[in-house]
């Protein structure tokens, strides 16, 4: 049965949690902020919304799954509401990519760039370098075909028309999400000398191949791209030369753009490049685990990405993990729904086909046998509601029909906020793209 938390006992797990009660308020003194209660009903929860929850259970009990294996985890910044298996660590799928962005966040900041340093170690005559390019990466996990041939450019600029040595790869340099050195090096040779490009670049409008995720550059190349022609091979070593000049600076994305692209598309392959450049996955637990506060035991992981069963979470560390990230944005006038996905505001990666309330702030997670859901739901009687929904079984589309059928219930409960309240609400900004020149810096000037 479910298990209603109230008196003591709910304090303790409160404060265990990191969730606070709110002082006692009457009803008369309740006021309301951005149209979101500052001000939660005493009562743990309504009979109506048990009544659905003990519903939601039922109807998967009835399609063949154990009630025993799903977790539901309902709380407000101030009440706990339902636990149902909320604090056993469960395989939470990409909920995972909750724990690496806060990871992430909490090591480098929001405005954090990774920087690919290029450099030559031959001198510059008539176009054509007598010697190696050596590209140093430093981890970005969003270097894509744009930025490469943006890198062109900018080494055509430097008067760079032709390399006569190799392209060595130095240090942690991906491309197009391939984290092996050898092959993002063949990528980066490939959009240099622009051959074989995808035929969507050769368009005015250049696109990612892969998944548009950004607004991309639009340039004046009605002709052709630019080029860097590579005599030699692609090299990775961990001794390159010690005399060298270097040429550019690129500088990737800023990180919150970074985390919300991979967090819209559940991108695996940036996860993963995070995780790793965080410490790996034990440095993830740790870093989360302590700025979440919540039990360490609750979370167990052997990656960034949450590929894999024995990437575990419980469904309150993820609601922790959730706040916590929310609360570490509005300092930058940011807030959850600058990171992640918002149902109704965009329709593209892992919203799509998805029918959740308006303005739901989420994340979900898939393997083969599971299906998860967590996030924060604006509502009109009990402000915003934090959520996770772990369900093990094989049928996927159905345990999303429910998940969603779920929300949509409980938001009919409590009421709908309209519009969607201004604290989830993703702010506007200057979108950043896939090769902008603005993130090339020149270290040498320009040829004339």
């Amino acid at each position: 049965m479910l298990q209603l938390v109230s008196s003591g006992l709910m304090g303790m797990w409160l404060n265990l949690a990191g969730v606070k009660n709110a002082p006692p308020v009457s009803p008369t003194q309740a006021v309301t902020w951005q149209g979101l209660s500052w001000i939660n009903p005493p009562t743990p929860v309504e009979p109506g919304v048990e009544k659905t929850i003990a519903q939601y259970i039922q109807t998967l009990k009835a399609i063949g799954l154990d009630p025993q294996k799903q977790s539901v985890w309902l709380q407000t910044d101030s009440n706990l509401l339902i636990d149902r298996n909320g604090t056993i660590p469960v395989a939470a799928a990409s909920l995972t990519k909750t724990a690496t962005s806060l990871a992430a966040i909490s090591t480098w900041g929001l405005d954090k760039q990774f920087e690919t340093i290029v450099s030559a170690n031959g001198k510059i005559s008539q176009g054509t370098l007598e010697g190696d390019l050596i590209v140093r990466g430093n981890g970005d996990p969003l270097f894509v075909w744009e930025d490469a041939i943006a890198l062109a450019q900018s080494l055509n600029q430097l008067g760079i028309n032709r390399v006569n040595g190799n392209l060595l790869i130095v240090d942690k340099f991906h491309m197009n999400y391939k984290a092996d050195p050898q092959k993002a090096g063949e990528l980066l040779k490939q959009a240099l000398t622009g051959i074989n490009l995808p035929p969507t670049l050769l368009k005015t409008e250049f696109k990612d191949v892969n998944i548009v995720k950004l607004p991309t550059a639009v340039r004046e190349t009605t002709t052709k791209l630019p080029q860097v022609s590579i005599v030699g091979k692609v090299i990775v070593t961990s001794d390159p030369p010690t005399v060298i000049t270097p040429l550019i600076r690129h500088r990737s994305l800023p990180l919150i753009d970074i985390v919300r692209q991979m967090n819209i598309y559940s991108n695996n392959e940036i996860a993963q490049i995070l995780a790793d450049s965080v410490g790996g996955a034990e440095q993830v637990m740790k870093i989360v685990s302590t700025t979440a506060k919540f039990p360490p035991a609750e979370i167990q992981l052997i990656n960034g990405s949450g590929l894999g069963v024995q990437n575990r979470l419980s469904p309150r560390a993820v609601c922790q993990i959730f706040r916590t990230l929310h609360q570490t944005l509005q300092p930058a006038n940011l807030n959850l729904a600058d990171i992640f996905p918002v149902a109704g505001a965009e329709y593209v990666g892992t919203l799509k086909d998805r029918h959740l309330p308006v303005g739901t702030t989420m994340k979900t997670g898939t393997l083969n046998e599971v299906s998860a859901l967590g996030g924060v739901l604006p509502t009109r009687d009990r402000g915003l509601v934090w959520f996770v929904i772990v369900n093990k079984g094989s049928q996927i589309a159905k345990l999303r029909q429910q998940q969603d059928t779920l929300l949509q219930s409980l938001i009919k409960e409590w009421g709908r906020v309209t519009p969607t309240p201004l604290v989830v609400t993703k702010h506007d900004r200057d979108p950043a793209y896939f090769g902008d020149p603005d993130r090339n810096i020149a270290i040498i000037p320009k040829s004339p």
